[in-house]
């Protein structure tokens, strides 16, 4: 068992927002004694997949539908699978955005790396795309994608 300091700790989050979880009633099972939150090893697992569905933008209300859910069983069992793969595609329209970010910024590295050797850009004006190393050209293509 653990406090609400120790998880607090161990997620990084404020006593507070633990606390609007509770109250919210994310963790439908939580003990109490003597009026102290006792978490478990059931909440930590809670706090895990509630962190990550936060990050892949879910509201509130919609990680405490995902709870409901949860407690109703094996029943909810498809709409829960169908909510994972609608963040998970979300996640990964955003990894491909960052990585074409990435790829942009990787690319203006290597390109003000080389202006700077140079002394200008005359020479690498003359052979965008077309003759730029292998590793970055696939990055200028894929920083260019519309």
């Amino acid at each position: 068992m653990y406090t609400i300091g120790q998880v607090s700790e161990m997620f990084d989050l404020p006593v507070s927002t633990l606390r609007y979880y509770d109250k919210e009633g994310l963790f439908p099972e939580l003990n109490r004694t003597s009026g102290i939150r006792q978490f478990s090893e059931n909440e930590i697992e809670a706090l895990r997949v509630i962190e990550c569905l936060k990050k892949t933008g879910l509201q509130i209300k919609d990680i405490k539908q995902f709870m409901s859910w949860c407690m109703e069983g094996s029943s909810t069992y498809t709409k829960r699978k169908e909510l994972f793969e609608n963040q998970k595609k979300q996640v990964e329209a955003e990894i491909t955005k960052l990585n074409k970010t990435l790829d942009m910024l990787n690319f203006k590295c290597w390109y003000y790396s080389e202006a700077i050797k140079d002394g200008n850009e005359e020479r690498l004006k003359n052979i965008i795309p077309n003759e730029l190393p292998n590793s970055i050209k696939s990055a200028y293509i894929n920083s260019h994608k519309e």
